[in-house]
């Protein structure tokens, strides 16, 4: 079994670990910790992404603005009608972050799983990578501008000290690589075993983060039953979405598997690095964003099954 369809497992162990520590010792100060780790996961992600491949997702023009209008245009929409079930502005700042922020990590393990165009989904993966970090801040200021007091700059500064510097170090250990062996061997390494560091540093994030605010976290558990229904209403429809658009381009099966899982997978660690950046001390905005995984893994597994199915289904027909 792939270490993917653990995380949610995992994730959920890490931040019970997290509220014992918090409920038995004083642990506000494991706040200071949360943005050094979730830094460290993305060098991480950058160390696994070649920006350069960028070119890759134009020579498939038709399926890379299928998935560019889905993500970047059709979700934000999508997130802000969701995000009015919710009266708490944080939770609905939360959802937005989360929702617009395609993956970038496992939803090729779950494309691979169904048999989809995992060469395909690789192609637009630094584009939506860039085109996130880019867009986040916008549709902050076109969607939240008049609810709440937006410091533009400090956002951007929060954004550019989260980003910038994880993405400069592995930039830094890639050029090196090339001339020192030891250098080279490090980066081999990192890459290597990309999505256990990844998931080792988010659930370190995880648990300080679990553990700094226990008590408040204690006090919003509901939240996760809450998250359910808008969740599920979200991925169900940008299923149904991605296939629609899938037969008016006249996709095969496999590359259609490839968008549904494009448009259906999140990028919640690098939404909870911004937030943790930019928004601090708003304990529900980040809460969703730790909660959002352990409803999403399941719900793309049980995708990736479901489309395997149907493959073998029509196969032996």
């Amino acid at each position: 079994m792939n270490a993917a369809y653990l995380h949610p497992i995992i994730m959920l162990l890490a931040a019970i670990a997290g509220l014992a520590l918090g409920s038995l010792f004083d642990c506000t100060s494991a706040s200071d910790l949360i943005e050094p780790f979730l830094m460290m996961m993305l060098f991480v992600v950058f160390m696994c992404v070649s920006i350069k491949d960028i070119g890759r997702s134009f020579s498939h023009v038709r399926f890379t603005l299928t998935t560019v209008l889905i993500n970047f245009v059709w979700t934000p929409i999508f997130a802000i009608l969701l995000g009015l079930l919710f009266a708490d502005i944080d939770v609905r700042i939360g959802l937005l972050m989360l929702l617009v922020t395609p993956c970038t990590d496992w939803y090729l393990v779950f494309t691979a799983a169904a048999k989809g165009n995992v060469p395909l989904s690789s192609s637009i993966l630094p584009l939506n990578l860039i085109l996130q970090i880019v867009l986040i801040p916008v549709y902050l200021l076109i969607f939240f501008n008049t609810q709440i007091t937006i410091d533009v700059p400090g956002l951007l500064y929060s954004m550019v000290i989260v980003l910038v510097i994880p993405l400069a170090a592995a930039i830094i250990v890639k050029a090196l690589a090339t001339k020192i062996g030891m250098v080279e061997r490090f980066g081999e390494k990192v890459t290597g075993n990309g999505d256990n560091l990844q998931l080792f540093f988010l659930c370190l994030a995880i648990a300080a983060m679990f553990a700094s605010q226990s008590a408040e976290l204690m006090n919003n558990l509901q939240l996760f039953l809450m998250l359910i229904v808008p969740l599920l209403i979200f991925f169900l429809v940008n299923y149904l979405v991605a296939s629609g658009a899938s037969r008016l381009q006249g996709f095969d099966r496999a590359d259609t598997t490839s968008l549904i899982f494009t448009s259906m997978a999140r990028n919640s660690p690098l939404s909870l690095a911004i937030a943790v950046a930019a928004f601090p001390g708003s304990t529900l905005l980040l809460l969703v964003l730790v909660i959002a995984p352990l409803i999403e893994l399941p719900i793309l597994s049980i995708t990736a099954g479901y489309r395997l199915h149907r493959m073998e289904s029509n196969d032996g027909e």
